[in-house]
């Protein structure tokens, strides 16, 4: 196993894609071990083999869908009339329009994308910095898996028999906490560099109109999870209520949605979807490794032996989650470690849904920092900056992010309230 668990660092660190180092280590280890690698087909197939999966591409598509229906000009509006007038101006607007995503796509990279290519250039254009716009909107971006609905929370439940539910709850305070905080840090770097801002406040015309412009995208996070908690659908059936959702938005209310473009956001839901479960499937039979061979077990007994204060553990965690989330994809990165993680935890009282704010939260951080920073990737993309100056615009706000994740470690309420609130948790 440790071979091939060499195997897997070593073509990581020659840039092989993550799915296929995960696949050749695990050719390997069946080598080593004299079994057919037939049995690679079988377990990826039953890796995939889940319904729970099908809320991947119903969430990517209906959040696509919705981005193209051109909702962003409309929450970016209604987030200026609620924040816009707070020193800072735009730099609030851009973090509020990023939450506003993150309840419709649950993607930072869409959310980055989408406000970014909006906002950058708005901000640059009223006198911002463009390192600091940049900055901004890639730390703001990584909200959007955090708060639900969200891909992460849907592939952690499945790994851990957590209700999606559960997670999506313990996502909401977090997310909402990384959003203030980014907020907090633009007001006080807004007074030191005397960033523009709108003097005077809205008219309540405007309030009025814009309302009424935001309310029809912000009903999609509403009804995904009204529907959830009140029991009316699981967290599956809700993708597919979203994705309805919006294309009744895109063809009859907005009504710029086409059967050509819709083709065009199938195929690339499909493109999406197959690279997420390419990594998934390849994951399983390594996870499959891994287990035959007992590792999370001996890392378990490993880690009591080393570990007697939960504290001291949360902190051992969050250390190697941030540096796993600085060179591997969140997904990968998640289906091989939460497995260990949870038999790791499991003897020192730290709940499942607990623990699972804490792994997403922490590889959502890991999409800023580089080598394997999408995000910063994304946003470098839109300014045409390099990412040595990204990466130092994102500091004071990683910072922050890095704050709320200390809150969420060790303040069990932060994740644990809501869960608990609707009767999820016990």
């Amino acid at each position: 196993m440790w071979t091939a668990i060499l195997v897997f660092i070593f073509t990581l660190i020659l840039g092989v894609p993550v799915a296929f180092s995960l696949g050749s280590a695990t050719v390997v280890y069946l080598y080593l071990k004299g079994v057919s690698v037939g049995l690679i087909a079988q377990r990826m197939f039953t890796g995939l083999d889940s319904f729970p999966f099908m809320a991947i591409p119903f969430f990517i598509l209906a959040g696509d869908l919705m981005n193209t229906s051109g909702i962003t000009k409309k929450l970016v509006n209604f987030a200026n009339v609620l924040v816009g007038h707070i020193k800072g101006g735009l730099g609030h607007v851009n973090i509020v329009s990023c939450m506003f995503f993150a309840g419709i796509t649950g993607s930072a990279i869409a959310d980055a994308s989408a406000v970014g290519s909006m906002l950058i250039p708005a901000m640059e254009e009223e006198g911002f910095d463009l390192d600091f716009s940049a900055g901004l909107t890639a730390s703001a971006a990584i909200v959007g898996p955090i708060i639900p609905p969200s891909i992460p929370f849907v592939i952690y439940s499945l790994l851990s028999s957590t209700s999606v539910a559960a997670l999506f709850m313990a996502g909401m305070i977090p997310g909402i906490l990384v959003g203030v905080s980014l907020m907090v840090v633009t007001y006080i770097l807004a007074i030191r560099r005397n960033y523009p801002y709108r003097k005077e406040k809205p008219t309540f015309k405007e309030i009025i109109h814009a309302t009424l412009q935001g309310v029809v995208p912000l009903l999609m996070p509403v009804i995904i999870l009204g529907g959830i908690l009140a029991g009316i659908f699981t967290a599956t059936e809700a993708s597919g209520v979203a994705v309805v959702y919006a294309l009744v938005i895109g063809f009859f209310v907005y009504k710029n949605l086409d059967l050509k473009t819709l083709k065009k956001l199938l195929i690339s839901t499909g493109k999406t979807t197959g690279v997420v479960f390419l990594i998934i499937a390849c994951s399983n039979i390594f996870n499959w490794a891994l287990v035959v061979e007992q590792v999370p077990q001996q890392m378990a007994t490993f880690v009591a032996h080393i570990f007697t204060n939960k504290f001291v553990l949360l902190l051992a965690i969050n250390i190697v989650l941030l540096i796993v989330g600085t060179f591997m994809e969140g997904t990968a990165a998640m289906i091989i470690l939460v497995p260990i993680l949870l038999k790791i935890t499991e003897g020192y009282g730290i709940h499942p849904v607990m623990l699972g704010a804490i792994v997403v939260l922490n590889l959502m951080i890991g999409l800023l920092t580089p080598p394997v920073g999408l995000v910063l990737y994304t946003v470098c993309g839109i300014t045409h900056i390099s990412l040595e100056r990204i990466t130092k615009a994102v500091l004071p706000f990683l910072i922050v992010e890095i704050g709320v994740l200390f809150l969420v470690t060790y303040i069990e309420p932060v994740s644990m309230f809501l869960p608990r609130l609707f009767g999820y948790v016990k």
